[in-house]
């Protein structure tokens, strides 16, 4: 029977959810407002969208697509914790790829207020150091560790294995230096605050 259970698949051969689908049709959309993209390859591309199995059939349709506003996808994120820390946190513009650098302070990386639209898998390359690396994720995302060096400081990983449909995913490498890296969800008190300001947004 054991035989049966299908094995968990890379991030990119995961099926898509129709919020998958229908996140890339928006950015084909804009696209093509913007002037990026002619009517007869936004009718080509959202023809491929809308009929698309996988993750990576959706990414490979945007992956030539920078928005307006949005950090260069090819530029990584670099946070240094140095002596007083770095915290990364509320709304802010999600690239492709972030580097955290511990430090003596430590870093905190928060995605829980993040706007989740158009992004698919999150590359971090995290170096705990001496003041470890803190990531937190909204509930049904995850984490793939399996390439993080654990060193000293060690490696925690306290969200499931393979994200929710429709969610991203965060994939690290590093190593945990002597501070450590923790990806973790928000707790209690961090969801009380993140309630009181979803309230006072609405």
């Amino acid at each position: 029977m054991m035989a049966d259970i299908p094995v968990p698949a890379p991030w990119g051969e995961q099926r898509a959810s129709h919020a998958d689908r229908e996140a890339v049709v928006a950015r084909l959309q804009q696209a093509a407002a913007d002037g990026r993209v002619d009517f007869a390859e936004l009718d080509a591309r959202l023809e491929l969208a809308l009929s698309a199995k996988t993750r990576a059939e959706l990414a490979r349709l945007t992956a030539d697509l920078w928005l307006p506003g949005e950090p260069d996808p090819d530029r990584p994120l670099i946070l240094k914790g140095g002596v007083h820390g770095a915290v990364r946190k509320g709304r802010w513009q999600v690239p492709s790829r972030v580097t955290a650098y511990g430090g003596l302070g430590g870093v905190i990386l928060d995605f829980t207020q993040v706007d989740r639209e158009g992004i698919y898998e999150v590359e971090v390359e995290a170096h705990g150091q001496m003041g470890g690396v803190v990531i937190i994720v909204p509930d049904g995302w995850a984490a793939q560790t399996d390439d993080v060096d654990p060193a000293l400081g060690g490696v925690k990983n306290g969200t499931a294995p393979d994200p929710l449909p429709g969610t991203p995913l965060i994939r690290l490498t590093g190593n945990g230096g002597m501070g450590g890296v923790v990806v973790r969800h928000p707790k209690r008190r961090e969801r009380r605050k993140l309630k009181r300001a979803a309230l006072t947004a609405a």
